[in-house]
């Protein structure tokens, strides 16, 4: 589904990523672990388009997408959930789950989306009781779920997430791997940065180490 090859990336003069080259199939769950600054996060964000690659291959289902803008990688089916949520705060649980679909709206029929809804709101009961609050008074693992949530009413084929366990107390990080879980069973494919390597490593089908 996606492949990677000998990508480069840099910050200004900075390089970022080198020769960086994976790949994820239908339906798996891949890992990537590592330490603090070997590029995990850059890695993410050159996918999705958010940090362009300066040399180097990315495809998506057979499709070149190393030069397209982040706007027509989310169209393709891909959605990534980014680091520490990033949720927009003033913004009510359900507008943010709504905007999460932005690009579905006027060739989906409104009635899929609503589905979709209820079953963010199925595997994330919480955020159906606070669906009039504002995201940012949510606590740190409801943020999470809300931006899992978003994420997945994109309804991405490949779902990227970046570090979803971070800050969050071991219940919680057990709940957001299962329904990362259940999210494969649904055919959604997943590739998740992780410093929980113990803990993701359970989840995932395969795992690349970043050095």
């Amino acid at each position: 589904m996606l492949r990677v090859e000998e990508v480069d990336t840099y910050y200004g003069q900075i390089q970022a990523l080198r020769a960086v080259s994976l790949e994820v199939g239908e339906g798996e769950i891949v890992a990537v672990i590592g330490p603090n600054g070997a590029g995990k996060t850059t890695l993410l964000n050159t996918i999705s388009g958010l940090t362009p690659a300066r040399s180097g291959r990315i495809s998506f289902r057979g499709q070149l997408i190393t030069s397209l803008s982040p706007e027509k990688i989310v169209r393709l089916g891909i959605s990534h959930v980014p680091e520490r949520r990033q949720v927009f705060a003033s913004m009510s649980v359900l507008d943010n789950l709504v905007l999460g679909a932005y690009h579905r709206y006027g060739h989906d029929d409104r009635r899929e989306i609503e589905r979709d809804l209820e079953f963010v709101f199925e595997i994330f009961p919480r955020l159906k009781d606070r669906i009039k609050q504002a995201a940012g008074t949510l606590s740190g693992g409801e943020q999470q779920m809300l931006a899992l949530g978003r994420g997945w009413m994109a309804k991405p084929k490949l779902l990227m997430m970046d570090e979803p366990s971070l800050g969050l107390a071991p219940l919680l990080v057990k709940e957001i791997f299962r329904v990362s879980g259940e999210l494969r069973d649904r055919g959604t494919a997943i590739l998740i940065v992780e410093q929980n390597a113990r803990a993701v490593l359970e989840l995932a089908d395969r795992a690349y180490v970043m050095e």
